[in-house]
């Protein structure tokens, strides 16, 4: 039997490299031109670009009947963006931000910082695989990769967002440490999670979200990310709904 920190020792690293991202972030960010800091930005942003385009390749492999993995989650994306604009996610995550803002005397783009890194440290397949594995197991591998990823990630975010940056812990700690802590209920509906449509599904929709949350980052224009959260949760319904009728 795995003790509590057996299980979400991968989240706690996490949450580690975040904080030090984050430390070595703000050491930085008084020494560099604004110029130098939206150049950083900018490379996170590419790099977004990247990872989200690399997540939603695992639309066309799902298997679910006649209909395309890509529509399944234009629907996923549809029906789930509605909600999200329908319960404001997107304000009240701001919300949230701009309460830590005030409790902790947060100045400048605190807020803005808190909700990209957030998102961009809590959607993926690292997070829900690497959560798993080490509740299961205890081996934290995978999470100790996405922890170096999200602490390098976090030094360029903290150099022009700020100190919200390393808020993100706190969804962060709460989404891996509790997949970690129900891995055992969940594998017994995920036998092969690396294959199975409802995490193919959720990967092509996190990528899609992650695209989103680049093109915020690189300034093209501004995708309201929080809204299409909802889509995640969406997403395995309908692959449920259409197994089950056709």
């Amino acid at each position: 039997m795995l003790s509590f920190w057996a299980k979400t020792s991968g989240t706690w690293i996490n949450v580690m490299t975040i904080l030090l991202g984050t430390g070595v972030g703000l050491l930085l960010r008084d020494r560099l031109p604004q110029a130098m800091r939206q150049i950083i930005t900018q490379a996170v942003g590419l790099m977004t670009l990247v990872i989200g385009f690399s997540m939603v390749q695992s639309l066309p492999r799902i298997e679910a009947g006649p209909i395309d993995g890509i529509i399944l989650a234009l629907l996923a994306m549809v029906a789930g963006g509605l909600l999200g604009e329908w319960g404001q996610i997107e304000k009240r995550l701001i919300g949230v931000g701009d309460f830590l803002k005030k409790q902790f005397r947060g100045g400048g783009r605190f807020t803005e910082g808190f909700v990209a890194a957030s998102l961009l440290f809590v959607i993926g397949p690292m997070a829900i695989l690497g959560s798993l594995n080490n509740g299961l197991s205890g081996d934290h591998t995978i999470l100790a990769l996405k922890s170096t990823m999200d602490g390098l990630a976090s030094v360029a975010l903290t150099g022009s967002y700020g100190v919200g940056v390393g808020f993100s812990i706190l969804p962060v700690l709460v989404y891996q440490a509790g997949l970690s802590l129900l891995a055992g209920t969940l594998a017994t509906a995920l036998p092969d999670p690396t294959n199975d449509p409802r995490i193919l599904i959720v990967t092509g929709i996190g990528g899609m979200i992650i695209l989103g949350l680049s093109l915020n980052l690189l300034e093209v224009g501004k995708v309201r990310v929080a809204s299409f959260l909802p889509a995640l949760l969406v997403g395995p319904l309908v692959v449920a709904i259409v197994k089950a009728w056709l």
